[in-house]
Protein backbone atom coordinates (compact mmCIF):
# COMPACT_ATOMS: atom_id res chain seq x y z
CA UNK A 1 0.00 0.00 0.00
CA UNK A 2 2.98 2.54 0.53
CA UNK A 3 4.41 2.01 -3.03
CA UNK A 4 0.74 2.25 -4.84
CA UNK A 5 0.50 5.69 -2.21
CA UNK A 6 3.87 6.92 -3.70
CA UNK A 7 2.97 6.06 -7.54
CA UNK A 8 0.17 8.64 -6.90
CA UNK A 9 2.46 11.30 -5.27
CA UNK A 10 1.56 13.44 -8.67
CA UNK A 11 -2.04 13.60 -6.93
CA UNK A 12 -0.62 14.76 -3.21
CA UNK A 13 1.31 17.50 -5.15
CA UNK A 14 -1.55 18.49 -7.46
CA UNK A 15 -3.77 18.43 -4.36
CA UNK A 16 -1.77 20.77 -2.38
CA UNK A 17 -1.11 23.14 -5.69
CA UNK A 18 -4.97 23.30 -6.47
CA UNK A 19 -5.23 23.99 -2.51
CA UNK A 20 -2.50 27.04 -2.90
CA UNK A 21 -4.09 28.32 -6.66
CA UNK A 22 -8.11 28.46 -4.72
CA UNK A 23 -6.45 30.35 -1.79
CA UNK A 24 -8.41 27.49 0.37
CA UNK A 25 -6.18 28.55 3.71
CA UNK A 26 -6.43 31.89 3.27
CA UNK A 27 -10.74 31.17 2.84
CA UNK A 28 -10.97 29.27 6.29
CA UNK A 29 -10.66 31.23 9.43
CA UNK A 30 -8.58 30.14 12.40
CA UNK A 31 -9.90 28.13 14.84
CA UNK A 32 -13.10 27.52 12.96
CA UNK A 33 -14.41 24.66 10.75
CA UNK A 34 -16.53 25.38 7.50
CA UNK A 35 -18.07 22.71 5.52
CA UNK A 36 -17.21 22.42 2.13
CA UNK A 37 -19.94 24.14 0.54
CA UNK A 38 -19.33 27.63 2.29
CA UNK A 39 -15.51 27.22 1.41
CA UNK A 40 -16.77 26.99 -1.79
CA UNK A 41 -18.91 29.92 -2.07
CA UNK A 42 -15.46 31.36 -0.89
CA UNK A 43 -13.05 30.29 -2.96
CA UNK A 44 -15.52 30.10 -6.67
CA UNK A 45 -15.29 26.36 -6.79
CA UNK A 46 -17.25 23.62 -7.10
CA UNK A 47 -18.88 22.23 -3.95
CA UNK A 48 -18.72 18.25 -4.56
CA UNK A 49 -15.43 18.63 -6.34
CA UNK A 50 -14.02 21.01 -3.60
CA UNK A 51 -15.12 18.04 -0.87
CA UNK A 52 -13.09 15.74 -2.59
CA UNK A 53 -10.29 17.73 -2.29
CA UNK A 54 -9.86 18.68 1.14
CA UNK A 55 -10.71 14.82 1.64
CA UNK A 56 -7.37 14.39 -0.32
CA UNK A 57 -5.64 16.97 1.93
CA UNK A 58 -6.77 15.67 4.98
CA UNK A 59 -5.26 12.45 4.48
CA UNK A 60 -2.02 13.70 4.76
CA UNK A 61 -2.83 16.28 7.32
CA UNK A 62 -2.97 19.48 5.34
CA UNK A 63 -6.44 19.97 7.19
CA UNK A 64 -8.90 18.01 8.83
CA UNK A 65 -11.95 16.56 8.51
CA UNK A 66 -14.01 17.15 11.37
CA UNK A 67 -16.86 14.40 12.96
CA UNK A 68 -19.13 16.97 11.56
CA UNK A 69 -17.70 16.45 7.99
CA UNK A 70 -16.31 20.67 7.90
CA UNK A 71 -12.77 21.11 7.63
CA UNK A 72 -10.81 22.92 10.19
CA UNK A 73 -6.62 24.09 9.92
CA UNK A 74 -3.77 21.88 10.75
CA UNK A 75 -0.30 23.51 11.47
CA UNK A 76 0.81 22.02 7.73
CA UNK A 77 -2.79 23.80 6.04
CA UNK A 78 -1.98 27.21 7.79
CA UNK A 79 1.91 27.13 6.31
CA UNK A 80 -0.23 27.25 3.12
CA UNK A 81 -1.96 30.80 4.03
CA UNK A 82 0.18 34.04 1.58
CA UNK A 83 0.40 35.50 4.81
CA UNK A 84 1.30 33.20 7.35
CA UNK A 85 4.89 34.19 8.75
CA UNK A 86 6.26 30.60 7.92
CA UNK A 87 4.30 30.31 4.82
CA UNK A 88 4.89 27.53 1.89
CA UNK A 89 2.42 29.24 -0.29
CA UNK A 90 4.42 30.07 -3.09
CA UNK A 91 6.88 27.75 -2.39
CA UNK A 92 4.37 25.08 -2.83
CA UNK A 93 3.62 26.93 -5.99
CA UNK A 94 6.79 26.81 -7.20
CA UNK A 95 7.82 23.07 -6.81
CA UNK A 96 4.47 22.45 -8.77
CA UNK A 97 4.59 24.66 -11.85
CA UNK A 98 3.74 23.49 -14.98
CA UNK A 99 6.77 23.40 -16.67
CA UNK A 100 7.93 20.29 -13.68
CA UNK A 101 5.10 17.84 -14.73
CA UNK A 102 6.57 17.95 -18.24
CA UNK A 103 10.27 17.06 -16.55
CA UNK A 104 9.44 14.65 -14.00
CA UNK A 105 8.85 11.88 -16.26
CA UNK A 106 12.26 12.26 -18.57
CA UNK A 107 14.00 11.83 -14.79
CA UNK A 108 15.37 8.50 -16.41
CA UNK A 109 17.13 10.26 -19.47
CA UNK A 110 18.63 12.13 -17.07
CA UNK A 111 19.75 9.45 -14.74
CA UNK A 112 21.18 8.43 -17.65
CA UNK A 113 23.14 10.84 -18.96
CA UNK A 114 23.55 12.99 -15.89
CA UNK A 115 22.92 16.07 -17.03
CA UNK A 116 19.74 18.51 -17.67
CA UNK A 117 16.72 17.67 -19.99
CA UNK A 118 15.51 20.84 -19.70
CA UNK A 119 16.62 22.16 -23.03
CA UNK A 120 15.81 19.27 -25.05
CA UNK A 121 12.15 19.97 -23.60
CA UNK A 122 11.74 23.35 -23.88
CA UNK A 123 14.38 24.78 -26.42
CA UNK A 124 16.50 26.76 -23.84
CA UNK A 125 18.19 26.57 -20.59
CA UNK A 126 15.99 26.85 -17.93
CA UNK A 127 16.07 30.25 -16.60
CA UNK A 128 16.16 32.12 -20.09
CA UNK A 129 13.05 30.45 -20.36
CA UNK A 130 11.96 31.43 -17.29
CA UNK A 131 12.35 35.36 -18.16
CA UNK A 132 11.03 34.96 -22.09
CA UNK A 133 8.80 32.12 -21.96
CA UNK A 134 6.97 31.81 -18.60
CA UNK A 135 6.69 35.10 -16.87
CA UNK A 136 4.02 34.02 -14.15
CA UNK A 137 6.55 31.23 -13.22
CA UNK A 138 9.61 33.75 -12.85
CA UNK A 139 7.13 35.63 -10.28
CA UNK A 140 6.45 32.91 -8.43
CA UNK A 141 10.23 31.79 -8.15
CA UNK A 142 10.85 35.07 -6.92
CA UNK A 143 8.16 35.14 -4.17
CA UNK A 144 9.00 31.78 -2.96
CA UNK A 145 12.42 32.68 -2.89
CA UNK A 146 12.01 35.74 -1.24
CA UNK A 147 9.75 33.93 1.37
CA UNK A 148 12.25 30.84 1.71
CA UNK A 149 15.38 34.04 1.97
CA UNK A 150 13.52 35.81 5.01
CA UNK A 151 12.94 32.65 7.07
CA UNK A 152 16.74 31.67 6.56
CA UNK A 153 17.99 34.87 7.28
CA UNK A 154 16.62 35.49 10.40
CA UNK A 155 18.07 31.78 11.30
CA UNK A 156 21.34 32.51 9.87
CA UNK A 157 21.92 35.80 12.04
CA UNK A 158 20.99 33.57 15.52
CA UNK A 159 23.99 31.27 14.91
CA UNK A 160 26.84 33.36 13.10
CA UNK A 161 29.50 35.41 15.41
CA UNK A 162 30.34 38.25 14.18
CA UNK A 163 32.71 39.26 16.88
CA UNK A 164 35.82 41.20 15.10
CA UNK A 165 33.80 41.31 11.49
CA UNK A 166 33.64 44.46 10.24
CA UNK A 167 33.08 44.16 6.89
CA UNK A 168 30.80 41.08 4.87
CA UNK A 169 29.80 40.23 2.05
CA UNK A 170 26.83 38.78 0.90
CA UNK A 171 27.74 36.36 -2.59
CA UNK A 172 25.11 35.85 -4.48
CA UNK A 173 22.33 36.69 -1.66
CA UNK A 174 19.33 37.70 -4.08
CA UNK A 175 17.62 40.48 -2.46
CA UNK A 176 19.97 40.34 0.56
CA UNK A 177 17.56 39.41 3.36
CA UNK A 178 20.89 37.99 4.94
CA UNK A 179 22.68 40.75 4.72
CA UNK A 180 19.93 42.73 5.87
CA UNK A 181 19.28 40.42 9.09
CA UNK A 182 23.33 40.73 9.69
CA UNK A 183 23.53 44.27 9.70
CA UNK A 184 20.75 44.82 11.79
CA UNK A 185 22.21 42.71 14.20
CA UNK A 186 25.54 44.26 14.67
CA UNK A 187 24.67 48.27 14.16
CA UNK A 188 29.16 48.83 13.33
CA UNK A 189 28.75 46.12 10.58
CA UNK A 190 29.03 47.49 6.53
CA UNK A 191 28.11 45.04 3.72
CA UNK A 192 28.16 44.28 0.24
CA UNK A 193 25.59 42.31 -1.63
CA UNK A 194 27.01 41.26 -4.68
CA UNK A 195 24.54 39.41 -7.52
CA UNK A 196 23.57 39.73 -10.87
CA UNK A 197 22.66 43.37 -12.16
CA UNK A 198 18.50 42.82 -12.29
CA UNK A 199 18.58 41.09 -8.96
CA UNK A 200 20.80 43.73 -7.42
CA UNK A 201 18.12 46.45 -8.63
CA UNK A 202 15.40 44.67 -7.01
CA UNK A 203 17.20 44.45 -3.21
CA UNK A 204 15.58 44.85 0.28
CA UNK A 205 14.44 48.31 0.09
CA UNK A 206 16.32 48.51 3.60
CA UNK A 207 19.22 48.67 1.57
CA UNK A 208 18.50 50.47 -1.15
CA UNK A 209 18.90 54.97 -1.29
CA UNK A 210 16.32 55.87 1.52
CA UNK A 211 16.65 52.61 3.17
CA UNK A 212 17.72 52.59 7.12
CA UNK A 213 20.32 50.37 6.09
CA UNK A 214 21.64 51.90 2.76
CA UNK A 215 24.34 54.38 4.30
CA UNK A 216 25.90 51.01 5.49
CA UNK A 217 25.27 48.75 2.08
CA UNK A 218 27.03 48.58 -1.25
CA UNK A 219 24.89 46.65 -3.89
CA UNK A 220 27.27 45.15 -6.43
CA UNK A 221 26.67 43.96 -9.86
CA UNK A 222 28.53 41.04 -10.69
CA UNK A 223 28.60 37.51 -10.96
CA UNK A 224 30.67 35.19 -8.57
CA UNK A 225 31.26 32.54 -11.35
CA UNK A 226 33.52 35.05 -13.12
CA UNK A 227 34.75 37.14 -10.23
CA UNK A 228 34.58 38.24 -6.55
CA UNK A 229 35.64 42.12 -6.63
CA UNK A 230 35.16 43.02 -3.33
CA UNK A 231 37.38 42.64 -0.15
CA UNK A 232 35.64 41.61 3.41
CA UNK A 233 36.41 39.66 7.29
CA UNK A 234 33.03 37.42 5.92
CA UNK A 235 32.06 35.71 2.93
CA UNK A 236 28.59 34.69 3.50
CA UNK A 237 27.02 31.84 -0.02
CA UNK A 238 24.00 30.46 0.76
CA UNK A 239 22.08 28.07 -1.72
CA UNK A 240 24.61 29.35 -4.66
CA UNK A 241 27.18 26.28 -4.79
CA UNK A 242 24.77 23.69 -6.25
CA UNK A 243 24.73 24.10 -10.04
CA UNK A 244 27.33 22.33 -11.67
CA UNK A 245 31.03 21.64 -10.31
CA UNK A 246 32.64 23.52 -12.41
CA UNK A 247 30.68 26.51 -11.49
CA UNK A 248 31.25 25.78 -7.88
CA UNK A 249 34.93 25.48 -8.35
CA UNK A 250 35.21 28.98 -10.02
CA UNK A 251 33.17 30.56 -7.42
CA UNK A 252 35.17 29.36 -4.66
CA UNK A 253 38.28 30.11 -6.27
CA UNK A 254 37.30 33.55 -6.75
CA UNK A 255 36.35 34.23 -3.00
CA UNK A 256 39.71 32.95 -2.17
CA UNK A 257 41.54 35.32 -4.94
CA UNK A 258 39.40 38.32 -3.29
CA UNK A 259 39.43 37.60 0.16
CA UNK A 260 42.47 38.68 2.79
CA UNK A 261 43.91 35.99 4.90
CA UNK A 262 42.22 34.85 7.64
CA UNK A 263 39.09 35.80 6.58
CA UNK A 264 35.84 33.70 7.44
CA UNK A 265 33.65 31.90 4.28
CA UNK A 266 30.58 30.27 5.77
CA UNK A 267 28.81 27.95 3.11
CA UNK A 268 25.43 27.32 3.61
CA UNK A 269 23.67 24.56 2.04
CA UNK A 270 21.08 21.82 2.31
CA UNK A 271 22.26 18.83 2.95
CA UNK A 272 20.62 15.35 1.22
CA UNK A 273 22.63 13.15 3.87
CA UNK A 274 21.73 12.67 8.05
CA UNK A 275 19.08 15.66 8.18
CA UNK A 276 15.24 15.71 8.98
CA UNK A 277 14.56 17.48 5.58
CA UNK A 278 15.96 14.37 3.82
CA UNK A 279 12.97 13.67 1.68
CA UNK A 280 12.39 17.40 0.66
CA UNK A 281 16.05 18.17 0.19
CA UNK A 282 16.96 15.17 -2.07
CA UNK A 283 13.48 15.79 -4.25
CA UNK A 284 15.07 19.64 -5.01
CA UNK A 285 18.37 17.55 -5.61
CA UNK A 286 16.71 15.48 -8.01
CA UNK A 287 14.38 18.84 -9.79
CA UNK A 288 18.19 20.36 -10.11
CA UNK A 289 19.32 17.44 -12.27
CA UNK A 290 16.43 17.72 -14.83
CA UNK A 291 16.42 21.49 -14.72
CA UNK A 292 19.93 22.80 -14.33
CA UNK A 293 22.38 19.72 -14.23
CA UNK A 294 22.79 20.83 -10.47
CA UNK A 295 22.93 18.68 -7.35
CA UNK A 296 22.29 18.96 -3.59
CA UNK A 297 25.27 18.45 -1.96
CA UNK A 298 26.17 16.01 0.81
CA UNK A 299 28.28 16.33 3.67
CA UNK A 300 31.27 14.63 2.31
CA UNK A 301 30.90 15.88 -1.02
CA UNK A 302 30.74 19.63 -0.14
CA UNK A 303 33.85 19.11 2.12
CA UNK A 304 36.13 17.46 -0.80
CA UNK A 305 35.00 20.86 -2.68
CA UNK A 306 36.04 23.06 0.48
CA UNK A 307 38.97 20.93 0.75
CA UNK A 308 40.31 21.14 -3.20
CA UNK A 309 39.23 24.81 -3.03
CA UNK A 310 42.10 25.52 -0.09
CA UNK A 311 39.63 26.70 2.33
CA UNK A 312 40.05 25.37 6.10
CA UNK A 313 37.16 23.82 7.28
CA UNK A 314 36.51 24.47 11.39
CA UNK A 315 32.95 23.48 11.99
CA UNK A 316 29.18 22.50 10.81
CA UNK A 317 26.20 24.37 12.33
CA UNK A 318 22.99 23.07 12.16
CA UNK A 319 21.00 26.66 11.33
CA UNK A 320 17.36 24.85 11.11
CA UNK A 321 15.69 21.50 10.01
CA UNK A 322 16.70 22.11 6.21
CA UNK A 323 20.23 24.73 6.20
CA UNK A 324 23.62 23.77 7.21
CA UNK A 325 26.80 26.19 7.45
CA UNK A 326 30.01 25.14 6.77
CA UNK A 327 32.59 27.68 9.16
CA UNK A 328 35.73 28.12 6.87
CA UNK A 329 38.68 30.23 7.06
CA UNK A 330 41.02 31.49 4.27
CA UNK A 331 44.66 30.20 4.96
CA UNK A 332 47.20 33.15 6.39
Amino acid sequence: MRLRELVFGCACAGAVRAAARLGLADALDDGSSLSASVLAERVDAHPGALARLLRALSSYGVFEQQPDGTFAHTSMSRMLRADAPDSLHHIALWCTEPWTWQLWPRLDEAVRTGGSVFPEVFGKEFFPYLQEDAPDSARVFDRAMTGSSRQAAADLAQVLDLTGVTEVVDIGGGQGHVLAALLEKQPTLRGTLLDLPQVVAGADTRLRDGGPLASRTRLLPGDCRRTVPVSGDLYVIKNVLEWDENSTRRTLRNIMKAARPGASVVIVENLVDGTPSMRFTSAMDLLLLLNVGGAKHSRDSLTALITEAGLRLGGVTTVNAYLHAFHTTVPG
